[in-house]
């Protein structure tokens, strides 16, 4: 059995798909890893360290392509869509390629890589469940983005977060609001709080208010039935718009107040819904501060601009992309840790075992023999589920 680990493709991603102590753990078990030389430079991890921790460095990407069982990469077939097809003519048939796919929006890599006769397994689509917690790469990466927009907000705002009391008087607290309150949500209360703001936080999931009421901030409520906000594995589900203009409503004064706003609303698959109107951010006090961390799927905010940073209505408004690759080695340790809890489920006494019985594994491969086996999947594509392979 060998395992390959690439240099990801992606302009900009600085993370890999495992770090070195990672690595240890599987040549521990004897199986061979080989990584492309400088993989992990950009995250903090020399050659050398993967060397230390039993791996072969290997210059040619082609050569681990050709040698590896399976093959490990951050941003895969779906989720790099600058130059993944240079990875695809690459596969052959019988080999497993992990990685994130970005399946939900883009499907169509799941059928490139079934054309391919190799096996995909789409990391994003990890069920939510006790016994998968470990391998949940999205619920890491988002406590990193969600630690992140704390600080971006923070260097970009005119104040700084904690009260001081000083000989040149008294400084009030930053006042933070986050909107959406899932993994990453959570993360950013946490991290206001620790930095001595005032935290409020919003989410039309009611089960969310014990969520931030434990991480020390105050909910937000607003007169709006919120009963059914809620869908599968805990993510908001989509809203009406004569919901969302009610609760644009209501959310005026709210935001009104805040010094830094950071918006965190995703729903899987779809466009991030629009939280923060136009007409909203010019109720906010000059010098606010709005971090997006929905500007890679539409934005919760009108005036978001993906990758940039703009100033509308005396208000900074970052669009930041892959927040959690600028903290690329503690990134790379997350992921490559839910990457090897992964592996050990499907790798059995140095074979690769995929017992579609189990539900982690028939919740994750969207591609196998030829065929797109996953059933959301298949509806995505358009193709008859009937013959679906099991």
């Amino acid at each position: 059995m060998i395992i390959g680990i690439t240099k990801e493709l992606v302009g900009g991603e600085k993370r890999v798909a495992m770090s070195p102590d990672n690595v240890k753990s599987l040549t521990d078990s004897g199986v061979e890893v080989q990584i492309q030389q400088d993989a992990g430079k950009a995250a903090g991890f020399a050659d050398s360290d993967y060397t230390a921790a039993g791996a072969a460095i290997v210059s040619d990407r082609d050569a681990i392509f050709e040698a590896a069982d399976v093959l490990l990469q951050v941003q895969s077939f779906g989720s790099n869509t600058e130059n993944a097809e240079q990875d695809l003519k690459r596969l052959r048939p019988g080999q497993l390629v992990i990685g994130m796919m970005d399946p939900l929006a883009n499907p169509q890599a799941a059928k490139q890589v079934a054309d391919t006769g190799a096996t995909g397994i789409a990391l994003e689509l990890v069920p939510r469940i006790s016994r998968a917690q470990s391998m949940d790469v999205l619920s890491s990466m988002a406590t990193l983005a969600g630690y992140r927009a704390v600080l971006l907000g923070a260097e970009a705002a005119p104040r700084i977060m904690p009260m001081l009391m000083t000989a040149a008087g008294t400084l009030q607290p930053a006042r933070v609001l986050i909107m959406g309150v899932g993994v990453a949500g959570l993360q950013a209360c946490a991290t206001a709080k620790r930095l001595g703001a005032v935290v409020e936080a919003y989410d039309v999931r009611p089960a969310a208010r014990e969520q931030i009421l434990s991480v020390g901030a105050k909910p937000v409520e607003l007169d709006l039935q919120t009963e059914s906000s809620e869908g599968a594995g805990g993510y908001a589900k989509e809203q009406s718009e004569e919901f969302l203009r009610r609760q644009r409503e209501l959310m005026t004064e709210v935001v009104a107040q805040q010094d830094i706003i950071i918006t965190t609303a995703a729903v899987p698959g779809a466009k991030s819904p629009i939280l923060v109107t136009e007409d909203m951010v010019k109720a906010m006090k000059p010098g606010s501060v709005i971090v997006d961390l929905a500007a890679e799927r539409g934005g919760n905010c009108d005036l978001t601009v993906q990758g940039e940073t703009v100033v509308a209505h005396d208000v900074t408004i970052l669009g930041p992309e892959n927040v959690p690759s600028e903290l690329a080695n503690h990134a790379s340790q997350m992921f490559g840790k839910n990457m090897q809890t992964l592996l050990e489920l499907i790798i059995q006494e140095g074979q690769i075992n995929l017992n579609f019985e189990d539900e982690i594994v028939a919740g994750t491969v969207v591609a196998h023999a030829g065929e797109v086996p996953h059933p959301h999947m298949r509806k995505l594509l358009g193709i008859d589920s009937a013959d679906a392979q099991k």
